[in-house]
């Protein structure tokens, strides 16, 4: 497994091409060797695919918008090829989640377009938050019924640390139950601040990444992506970097 980093972490330096550029370069100073392109400026992909191999980086998956890969999967997954990403990310639920019948129209709008995601050489992904651990019967969650409903072929889950403990979940019981269909995961970590849930570097808070490291591996599992969306006023890239030395220090890289 490769450690990365999603890039969405330090996405207010990534608004204009020189920034992201800039970026991609302290992110590789750091020590990664892979990133998530999330929430940055637009780009071509033939400048991505420069920047990457300038800095010895691969891009493993994206977040792209939803409308965009509905419209024309086979478009995106030609763009994706150009700087060699096989993995394409939504990055949550369209229009929010308010109950079954959101997730049922989700499941039908983009049921034909994995497949044809699929079908041209690429997999579709989606990453999950707190809401698709509700229930909409006594036994089934949101995202059951969604594993259910896609091919394990046609759409794997970018499962999220942080959020499946949000949602009242264990992380690595929910990655071995996605085994196959995990090959990139979000690490985050999570620490109490008074009252608050927050967002923390691996390591620094009470999630078991051992379990979760051992699980991802019996997973599957190819990429390990650190995500911080919130870094509370500490310097993002320093909050990479201490997630970056936590996982170095468990022998991976």
């Amino acid at each position: 497994m490769k450690i990365g980093a999603q890039l969405y972490t330090v996405r207010e330096y990534c608004q204009t091409t020189e920034g992201f550029a800039e970026t991609l370069k302290k992110i590789a100073d750091i020590g990664y060797t892979t990133v998530q392109v999330s929430g940055t400026c637009k780009y071509e992909p033939e400048w991505l695919a420069e920047q990457l191999k300038q800095t010895g980086l691969s891009c493993v998956i994206t977040h792209t918008n939803p409308a965009e890969i509905q419209k024309d999967p086979e478009g995106v997954v030609r763009a994706h090829n150009v700087f060699g990403c096989r993995h394409i990310g939504i990055g949550s639920l369209p229009g929010g989640c308010d109950g079954l019948d959101k997730i049922d129209e989700f499941i039908e709008e983009f049921l034909p377009v994995a497949k044809a995601i699929r079908d041209n050489g690429s997999y579709l992904m989606y990453h999950n938050h707190h809401f698709e651990f509700g229930k909409y019967n006594t036994k089934m969650t949101y995202l059951e019924r969604m594993i259910e409903a896609f091919p394990a072929d046609s759409l794997g889950f970018t499962l999220d640390t942080y959020w499946i403990q949000v949602g009242g979940g264990n992380p690595a019981e929910w990655i071995i139950k996605l085994k196959g269909r995990v090959p990139c995961i979000h690490l985050k970590d999570l620490v109490m601040f008074k009252k608050e849930q927050r967002m923390a570097p691996v390591g620094y808070g009470n999630i078991n990444f051992d379990a979760v490291i051992s699980a991802a591996e019996s997973a599957g599992t190819e990429y390990l992506l650190v995500e911080q969306d919130n870094s509370y006023g500490e310097n993002p890239f320093d909050a990479l970097k201490k997630s970056y030395e936590y996982l170095r220090s468990k022998g991976l890289e």
